[in-house]
């Protein structure tokens, strides 16, 4: 499913217009960004959390040349899925 499709099932699940669902859509990715960059984590009961989780510096090697390389350390955005999810995908 793409966000096209997307849009269209919140749209006619939520007996809304395409476009005010894709508003809704776009507001929930917005905050929930707006969340993680600020460190926090967005807990929706049933559904998951999201949470940032931070790397740290490491080594690798360039598949290429085997040259050792110098990967920077980041922070991830990941995705846990809750109980309800995992019960109705299972």
């Amino acid at each position: 499913m793409n966000k096209a499709e997307l849009i269209d099932a919140v749209a006619e699940s939520a007996d809304v217009s395409k476009a005010s669902a894709a508003r809704a859509i776009d507001g929930m990715v917005a905050a929930i960004t707006e969340a993680l960059q600020k460190g926090d984590q967005v807990a929706m009961v049933g559904f998951g959390t999201f949470s940032v989780k931070a790397r740290a510096a490491r080594t690798g090697r360039n598949p290429r040349t085997g040259e050792a390389i110098e990967i920077k350390a980041s922070n991830n955005p990941t995705f846990k899925a809750g109980k309800a999810l995992k019960d109705a995908v299972n």
